[in-house]
């Protein structure tokens, strides 16, 4: 079982019970998802760009991505309605709390001058987002392998009904918040 699951049951549920006094054990928050999200406006020239950034999503998440299709068209952009814009993982359960493991632990401390995540980034709901600039932070990515640095949002949604709840949860978690 991963050791992220493992701290939730034993100290996590533990200290938001204590933090938030709730009533019920259904009311204390949970982590429901985690949706990872990759445009790719090079995807409507060169396919090939598409097919290795969605090789390297699946090493990074350990689950094949589906590839995400512009709704409308927009001539500007030279996007025809249908054409595949971009790249989507949503995971759940114990592959979500081993990519938040690796995430946190691995890939933000290779972040060049990193010193926390913006606490500004929620979303009223309970629910977290961060992008990340490159996916080379990674360590499953051979950095000599790649054919295009590409960044990535990565959405933490969450039970919470508030920012407060959510902010303490991911805390909890081992999310490095940054120190204003």
């Amino acid at each position: 079982m991963a050791r992220l699951i493992e701290k939730y049951k034993t100290e996590v549920v533990e200290k938001l019970k204590s933090d938030f006094q709730y009533a019920n054990v259904h009311q204390i928050p949970k982590l429901k998802k985690i949706v990872i999200n990759m445009g790719v406006k090079e995807a409507v020239q060169d396919i090939k760009v598409l097919d290795s950034l969605m090789d390297e999503v699946g090493l990074i998440t350990g689950q094949k991505p589906v590839v995400t299709r512009a709704k409308q068209a927009i001539s500007n952009f030279k996007i025809r309605k249908g054409n595949p814009v971009g790249l989507k993982v949503t995971l759940r359960g114990r592959m979500m709390y081993e990519f938040l493991d690796r995430l946190v632990n691995i890939a933000m401390p290779r972040i060049r001058d990193f010193r926390g995540v913006s606490t500004k980034s929620f979303d009223g709901h309970g629910n977290y987002s961060i992008g990340v600039s490159e996916q080379i932070i990674f360590p499953e990515i051979n950095y000599d392998k790649i054919k295009k640095i590409q960044g990535m949002d990565i959405t933490f949604v969450t039970s919470c009904e508030s920012k407060e709840e959510s902010k303490k949860l991911l805390e909890y978690l081992g999310m490095p918040f940054r120190k204003n």
